[in-house]
């Protein structure tokens, strides 16, 4: 997977076409992420000793990783993602700009 936690991304495809978020998860087995503010859906909270009030929350469900791009760092545009070595290290580059991305 190209994209990692703490990554920007931008939605391609799907409800929340053109928003923009960061990662705050990956969910590896599947193929998902986890975005920040994207693809909210409600869900019945059951009352109990951390949330003893209960009710409808709001809260982030995965989103398949092939519908978001990552941001390019320098231009804040959508890139795909390439890997090279640089000093020995596997690092990720975004192809539009050659700029590296993991510092």
């Amino acid at each position: 997977m190209f994209i990692k936690t703490g990554d920007k991304v931008r939605v391609i495809s799907g409800k929340d076409k053109g928003k923009e978020g960061t990662v705050t998860k990956t969910l590896n087995a599947q193929n998902r992420v986890i975005v920040e503010g994207i693809n909210m859906i409600k869900k019945h909270q059951k009352a109990s000793q951390t949330n003893p009030q209960g009710g409808i929350i709001d809260t982030e469900a995965p989103i398949q990783v092939s519908n978001v791009m990552l941001l390019d760092p320098s231009t804040n545009e959508p890139t795909r993602v390439g890997f090279r070595v640089e000093d020995g290290k596997k690092v990720r580059f975004a192809k539009k700009s050659g700029e590296t991305i993991d510092k």
